[in-house]
């Protein structure tokens, strides 16, 4: 198969992947009304295309909390990412270090904090949901901190769990529910079978063996149900601030007000984003929120986004808002699905090659000279939201 586009490896991951795993990363909350918008959202922000430019010696080189990345996009923190293909996190990692982008850990891994970077060479960050038991959080800032880990990427937008009818239907639970149904499918994918055989890491290896009553997977169910804080508030970050002396990045960003208090926290950056629409069906669609919110506190604060980037012309849509870099997270984990470390490149690959043309057609040579100059009628675009 000839790959061209993200499509192409979403179609593959998805004849790889058994259903429940690709239908929990390829799916939203409710509706998935929100999830379709952070995608479509894209199309009402027009180029410029401009003609006749040297546009030569172009670089994508750009940084991100001080780090000089290859481009501005990192890997964004997906959970059951190992389940995608086996040592997903660990396959994924090292693609981005060979690549020059940052890797996101997230708390909801297979492979651990541990696993991770015994297998890579360079910092990665580390995605951090709160939970009610604070020593098991404090203990998991510490392995993040000895693991090297360069950034802490807070999560704000998970107090409770948006419903996804998907992961209901299919039966996703942890453990996931062996239903004939899901037998038959797992039985219909054999490469991933085979993949899941050959490794250690087939459990969630932040959590099991480290917080307390969670020794195997059948605790770990109601363990995860009681344990995500519907308490966390905005003092909880000094708490954080005070275990974490590096680089923190606030996450799920989503409104102006928001952002102006994470600004006054004192944080190194934030993610505007709406958790790729599995949580608040009908919040808004953070590329349509990325300007206001650069506008209120750009001055004081890196500002990222994520959610609903498939594609290099939808970093460059960002980049020209005004967004420092970007995350993906569906874009990469589809090339994961579908050839596990190969594909991630491939994916990246992708983008970058994406946003390349993009920004040549568009008349600019330098990444970081992208603005809202390069976005037609951008003024009455976003008078219109």
């Amino acid at each position: 198969m000839t790959i061209t586009c993200n499509a192409d490896l979403q179609a593959l991951a998805r004849r790889r992947v058994p259903r429940m795993f690709y239908d929990y990363a390829d799916s939203g909350a409710y509706t998935e009304g929100t999830y379709r918008d952070n995608t479509s959202a894209f199309e009402k922000y027009k180029l410029r295309q401009r003609v006749a430019v040297n546009i030569d010696n172009r670089t994508l080189k750009s940084e991100m909390i001080g780090r000089e990345v290859a481009m501005p996009v990192a890997l964004a923190p997906v959970g059951l990412t190992g389940m995608q293909h086996a040592d997903g996190e660990i396959a994924a990692a090292r693609a981005a270090e060979k690549f020059g982008v940052p890797f996101t850990l997230s708390t909801m891994s297979i492979c651990s904090i541990e696993e991770v970077a015994k297998a890579t060479t360079k910092p990665f960050w580390f995605q951090l949901y709160v939970m009610r038991d604070r020593g098991f959080i404090e203990a998991l800032i510490k392995r993040a901190y000895d693991a090297n880990c360069e950034a802490l990427v807070l999560t704000l937008d998970l107090q409770i769990l948006g419903q996804r009818h998907k992961d209901v239907k299919n039966g996703l639970s942890a453990p996931p529910k062996p239903t004939i149904a899901n037998m038959i499918n797992l039985a219909m994918k054999p490469r991933w079978c085979m993949g899941m055989l050959g490794t250690q890491n087939r459990t969630f290896g932040n959590i099991v063996g480290h917080a307390k009553g969670v020794d195997d997977m059948s605790s770990l169910s109601s363990w995860t149900q009681s344990q995500f804080d519907q308490s966390l508030d905005w003092s909880s970050i000094d708490w954080i601030k005070a275990r974490w002396d590096r680089k923190l990045i606030l996450k799920g960003i989503n409104d102006v007000e928001d952002a102006k208090i994470a600004a006054d926290m004192g944080a190194d950056a934030i993610i505007v984003s709406n958790h790729g629409g599995r949580q608040l069906d009908g919040a808004a669609a953070p590329i349509d929120m990325l300007a206001r919110i650069i506008d209120a506190v750009g001055d004081r604060v890196e500002v990222h986004m994520d959610s609903g980037i498939r594609t290099g012309q939808d970093v460059f849509k960002a980049i020209a808002l005004g967004a420092k870099s970007t995350y993906i997270g569906r874009a990469y984990i589809y090339g994961l699905g579908a050839m596990g470390e190969a594909g991630v490149t491939k994916a990246l690959e992708l983008v970058q090659s994406e946003l390349d043309t993009t920004m040549a057609l568009c008349g600019e040579t330098d990444i970081t000279k992208v603005g809202r100059h390069n976005l037609l009628d951008f003024e009455e675009v976003r008078s219109n939201r």
